[in-house]
This record gives structure tokens, sequence and C-alpha cells, in this order.
């Protein structure tokens, strides 16, 4: 249960240390996640209506 604790606070250091050094390559980063989850779900979406 501890090494799980570590790693989230660990984890959540980073992207705090990372969204204050470097915002803009953290706002590319988030960004460019948005973008994939979008085309995934228009994918999923095309896929769908051609199903009908």
């Amino acid at each position: 249960m501890q090494v799980k604790k570590v790693l989230s606070y660990s984890g959540i250091g980073f992207v705090a240390f990372f969204l204050f050094t470097r915002p803009g390559d953290a706002a590319n980063a988030v960004r460019g996640a948005m973008d994939t989850v979008y085309t995934a779900a228009d994918s999923l979406a095309q896929f769908v209506s051609h199903l009908s």
C-alpha cells in the first residue's frame, strides 16, 4: 500500500513540476491527448453509423 501512495505522490509531483517549468509543452501534451480522444470518438461514430 505504501508503494502505491509513494508512486501516486511522485506522479502528481512530476506533473506539477512539468506544468510550472514548461507550461507550453504541458499544454501541447494535453492538446495532443484531447485530439487523440476526439479522433477515436469520431472514428467510433463513423463505424457505428456505417453498421446501419
